[in-house]
């Protein structure tokens, strides 16, 4: 397959509104597609590098060669090519990349420029990613929706799966495999507990720490980030604890967090910046799943019986409150929230764990409103701040990009201030001397005093009175919160 092939329906995608000629256009690429060739296009499409990094800045890409005139470059070639030049690496690498990356530019027409620029860049505004993508996946292959959305979450690759689909292979053996990291579930904000708590529930302490999957088979453990990353040998003493269970094979969900003398939750930074390095704090883990024990899998089995399993298995569990009472459940989160955690969880005692997913059946309940949203772009400062980057532009997600929800230099200490100058000009897109337009990667979690109806911003709500708390260097932007969990927030 060209590669302008490919290049033409992300075009064209991006042309439409309509989500269903979206899906359309590129479930026809897709299909068209060899079977060789089914992993590349779903990659592209979905505006990802199976190279993930290859060490191509933006800076590099400013200045291409002119376009080709007819079109000649396969996608197994210019992967080909791609793959080159992520695996140049050491001093002088990026000045060897300039002329292979001027010889593929060169190659391809505009078009296909156009296509290559935005993957090299992480920045290819098509509106179609990867949820998007699997749907289509799904059509092409003539598949049910679920069996492909619940194949990549235990596969963990879309390519892969798009790829088995296709080609006629059965969805149906892709199972939890342990060692694999899945994509774990996930809670909706709620408004409070009175909202949460219908009927008998699971009320669970909110821990301010980084979400961690723990696999185990025999002697060998390893331990995940939410996005997957693979930290195990930074913390070892979340690996002996896991290795200390009695059972040969486990799969954990839980959150691993850095406690004071008085088990108090030390600052979120203390955490994060341990989990980086294996010197530090100790990090305690407070495990509240368990998705597989010695050959059996749980993931569609109730919490109920999960967290039955779980509390037989692990001698410290996060600390958890079966009740429908309202005034225990208060009580209950009070008292979490006086031990200096966010708040609670509240969880349906019957739902299976919907990896990967967002829903009702878990529901995040904090005191104070918070928001994970994007940095959409950053202001250059005046006054006291001239030379900053300062007023942040928030995000929330909404569909297959982000919108608009409001501004904020609150809560930005010097510090932050320092650290987000670099990060800033990393993700830079471009920069018209007033506003630093940003690649929509880094997630923020602000609070908030409320949500207000608002014709100024295009999802017609803003934030009131928005401050920044911290970076979320844990979360990737495709798990902030969406526009539609902040409309929820209007009184």
């Amino acid at each position: 397959m060209l590669l302008a092939e490919v290049a033409a329906a992300s075009a064209a995608v991006g042309a439409t509104r309509s989500r269903t000629a979206k899906l359309g256009l590129l479930a026809d690429v897709l299909r068209a597609a060899a079977a060789a060739e089914v992993a590349l296009v779903a990659a592209y499409l979905s505006g990802e590098l199976p190279q993930r990094r290859t060490g191509v800045g933006w800076r590099s890409l400013q200045q291409r060669p002119d376009p080709a005139t007819d079109p000649t470059l396969t996608v197994i070639a210019t992967d080909e090519r791609i793959a080159a030049l992520a695996a140049l690496s050491g001093p002088g690498s990026s000045s060897a990349r300039q002329a292979p990356l001027a010889e593929l530019l060169g190659l391809a027409t505009a078009d296909e420029q156009r296509l290559l620029v935005g993957l090299l860049s992480g920045e290819l505004r098509q509106g179609a990613q990867t949820g998007l993508v699997t749907d289509a996946v799904a059509r092409a292959a003539g598949v049910p929706l679920a069996a492909v959305r619940r194949a990549v979450l235990l596969c963990g690759s879309l390519p892969e799966v798009a790829t088995t689909a296709l080609t006629g292979g059965g969805l149906s053996a892709y199972s939890l495999v342990v060692g694999r990291p899945l994509s774990p579930m996930l809670a909706s904000p709620a408004r409070g507990l009175a909202e949460a708590l219908a009927g008998e529930r699971a009320v669970e302490w909110k821990l301010d720490g980084i979400r961690v999957q723990a696999h185990r088979d025999g002697d060998e453990v390893g331990v995940f980030t939410r996005s997957l990353d693979d930290i195990t040998e930074r913390v070892p003493e979340l690996v002996a604890a896991v290795r200390a269970l009695p059972v040969t094979a486990v799969v954990l969900d839980g959150e691993a967090l850095a406690l004071d003398g008085d088990e108090r939750p030390l600052p979120f930074q203390v955490t994060a910046s341990r989990t980086a390095s294996r010197e530090g704090v100790a990090l305690t883990a407070f495990w509240f799943d368990v998705l597989h024990v010695d050959g059996t899998d749980l993931l569609d089995a109730p919490l109920a019986e999960r967290v039955a399993v779980l509390d037989r298995l692990v001698p410290r569990p996060a600390p958890r409150l079966v009740t429908a009472d309202l005034a225990a459940a208060e009580a209950f989160a009070a008292d979490a929230v006086a031990r200096g955690h966010e708040g609670v969880v509240v969880k349906d005692l019957t739902a299976s764990y919907d990896a990967g997913r967002r829903g009702s059946a878990w529901q995040k309940v904090k005191p104070r409103h918070t928001l994970d949203l994007v940095v959409l772009a950053v202001e250059h400062g005046s006054g006291r701040r001239r030379g900053w980057l300062s007023n942040l532009h928030l995000g929330a997600r909404d569909g297959d990009g982000f919108v608009m929800l409001g501004k904020t230099f609150k809560g930005l200490t010097d510090e932050l201030l320092r650290w987000q100058i670099e990060r800033f000009r990393e993700l830079e897109v471009s920069d018209d001397g007033g506003v630093v337009t940003v690649r929509p990667e880094q997630v923020v979690e602000v609070a908030f005093d409320g949500v207000q109806t608002s014709p100024r911003y295009p999802g017609g709500v803003a934030l009131r009175f928005a401050r920044v708390l911290r970076y979320r260097d844990d979360k990737p932007a495709a798990e902030a919160d969406t526009l539609d969990a902040v409309r929820d927030l209007l009184p």
